[in-house]
């Protein structure tokens, strides 16, 4: 594996020396439309990452799990290949603690949290995804425990229909058809994809159907948009949840997501409302052949509205939000639930010296029907050298309150939830720098969280019948991070290569219990991930990606490939995952697979 990495890294190296740097349009000026208050990339002082579209054309996966991997701090478990049943861990959280967002729309799971990348966007239909590391509870509410990932669809569309089929490995196959057009003031975009796979081991294979739909109407003042996504998955669960082999666990879920946003822009007043609906149906067998062993059925409902409002005055700027959302829930299992949710935002900006000094104050307040009412203060502050670098500090509060399935779960000699839990709480702090000069990219932050009353299921002595909800665990993490972008031309084709580095330190405090359900899994120590994009004639692009990952269940090395060809309207893609066969484990009992292939072919009318 050595000579491999070598090999690869002296090629780069050569490449590097005999490159000619590109001047491209650099990211600092992308707005962040996660917050209440619009800021430049450059100008924002947290830590925040973004996949453009172009890197996602050309990078070396199909889905949006498989490419949030290849960023250093963001953890994603599979349990299987295309994304299948993953969860997002940032800087060593939980994956309760991060919140996914797909354009400003929160979409966490109530009912066990293991459901938030049910309705992915598929990758040709977002224009960008804003990775948000750190404390934001005060800017997001609940969830944003140790971050938040936003996903932003596109929102321009010429009239086209793209037709895409593939196949590989496991007998995968896969169909997608995208149509765009523009009627009158609509601007609208259609997709629907069916993905299957007989599974790399036994009990993993799955069906998928998925349908996108993004509206965009045009009025003289305030464009509205709509977003509405369905998907429907049944795949089996081989050792998903447990780790009993005598169990053969299979899943069926359904996710919708509906949502109308618009921005109003009075003077120095910016408004934007959005209402939103998901729903989330959640069928799981303990054994998949005997429906009557244990079968739990869940239907979560989430209705909510939120209301933005940044304010430009000679103080500053402004922001004022307020969220509102009651959650149901209908389950044979965890009982019938209700709950709303009121949470309350205020932040201001202050700027001195000559804008190159800034201070964002802000708090939220966050009120629930069957929880205590909070407040979570934290602010951020940012220093910009000159128009290349900057500097930045941020503290903040984040809290997480349980999950049904953490409150009410009952599976009789083997887990049960606690209706006397409490709310997660952390305290945390990051410092860091951000350098850009169109070609090149550095950042890189040190960091440190304090978390209390994190939920564990545990078995406190041998004799103990169940694993049993408590609020347990007291976990101190620190680390750093150090991330890289260079862009240069190798006979005026434009080439990318992109490093990343995060270390993680967990100090877990004493906990006298037996047996714990969560303390295997714990974080990555070491995380490096590169990625080289490359083109050397113009009709065809190649990528590389590797990964390493230490864990304490095991240390690996993960590289894949993928080279496309463009032949005027056709584009034809092969990609290779785990090219050199590593045996490798992302969540304890649930080995990924082997080398695998994926082919694909694109056409598209317009």
């Amino acid at each position: 594996m050595k000579k491999y990495i070598l090999g690869a890294l002296a090629f780069v190296i050569f490449n590097f020396l005999n490159a000619q740097v590109v001047k491209q349009d650099t990211l600092n000026e992308v707005i962040i439309t996660s917050s209440r208050i619009d800021l430049p990339f450059s100008k924002n002082s947290r830590t925040i990452q973004i996949i453009d579209s172009e890197t996602i054309k050309k990078s070396t996966v199909t889905n949006v799990a498989d490419l949030l991997q290849q960023v250093a701090g963001v953890d994603v478990r599979k349990r299987g290949v295309d994304g299948m049943q993953s969860d997002i861990y940032i800087r060593g959280g939980h994956f309760n603690q991060t919140l996914i967002l797909i354009d400003g729309i929160k979409t966490e799971d109530p009912q066990t949290g293991h459901h938030t990348m049910n309705s992915m966007i598929p990758l040709e239909n977002i224009e960008r995804i804003e990775i948000i590391k750190g404390p934001a509870a005060r800017i997001f509410g609940q969830n944003a425990f140790n971050g938040a990932i936003n996903i932003v669809t596109k929102n321009k569309f010429k009239k086209s229909l793209k037709i895409a089929i593939g196949s590989g490995s496991y007998k995968r196959k896969k169909v997608g058809v995208t149509a765009t057009n523009e009627i009158k003031n609509v601007n609208l975009l259609v997709h629907y994809d069916f993905l299957e796979t007989d599974g790399y081991i036994e009990n993993t294979d799955f069906k998928n159907h998925n349908v996108f739909l993004k509206a965009n109407l045009k009025t003289k003042n305030n464009p509205i948009s709509l977003l509405a996504s369905f998907a429907d998955r049944k795949f089996g669960a081989n050792n998903f949840y447990t780790f009993n082999d005598a169990f053969n666990e299979y899943e069926e879920t359904q996710t919708s997501l509906v949502g109308v946003s618009t921005k109003y822009e009075l003077d120095n007043l910016q408004i934007k409302p959005k209402i939103y609906w998901k729903r989330n149906q959640d069928m799981f067998l303990l054994k998949r052949e005997d429906p009557s062993f244990s079968r739990n059925f869940n239907i979560s409902n989430k209705i909510g509205v939120e209301v933005n409002f940044a304010y430009k005055s000679k103080f500053g700027v402004t922001g004022f939000g307020v969220d509102f959302a009651n959650v149901t829930l209908a389950s044979n299992n965890l009982g019938d639930q209700d709950r709303t949710m009121l949470t309350v935002f205020l932040e201001q900006r202050f700027s001195f010296a000559d804008d190159k000094l800034d201070i964002t104050p802000g708090i939220s307040l966050n009120k629930y029907s069957d929880f205590d009412t909070n407040i979570f203060p934290g602010f951020d502050i940012g220093y910009q050298a000159n128009n290349k670098f900057r500097l930045y500090w941020n503290f903040g509060y984040s809290y997480r309150i349980p999950t049904y399935t953490e409150l009410y779960i009952n599976i009789p000699n083997f887990l049960s939830g606690n209706e006397n839990l409490k709310q997660e709480e952390a305290v945390s702090q990051e410092m860091g720098f951000k350098y850009n000069n169109n070609q090149f990219e550095l950042n890189g932050a040190i960091f440190n969280r304090i978390a209390e009353d994190l939920i564990d299921y545990v078995k406190e002595t041998e004799d103990s019948p169940f694993f049993l909800a408590q609020n347990l665990r007291r976990i101190v993490t620190q680390g750093f991070e150090v991330n890289s972008s260079y862009k240069f031309k190798i006979s005026k084709l434009e080439q990318t290569l992109n490093l990343g580095y995060t270390f993680l330190e967990d100090d877990y405090k004493e906990t006298n219990v037996y047996a714990s359900r969560y303390l295997l899994e714990t974080s990555i120590k070491h995380h490096f991930t590169t990625t080289l994009q490359t083109q050397f004639l113009k009709n065809v692009q190649q990528s590389i990606t590797y990964r390493y990952a230490e864990r304490p269940i095991n240390s690996y090395n993960v590289v894949d490939a993928k080279v496309s060809l463009s032949i005027n309207k056709f584009k034809i893609f092969a990609l290779a995952n785990n090219i050199f066969n590593t045996e490798y484990f992302e969540k304890v009992n649930v080995q990924l697979p082997k080398g695998n292939f994926v082919f694909g072919l694109n056409y598209k009318f317009e």
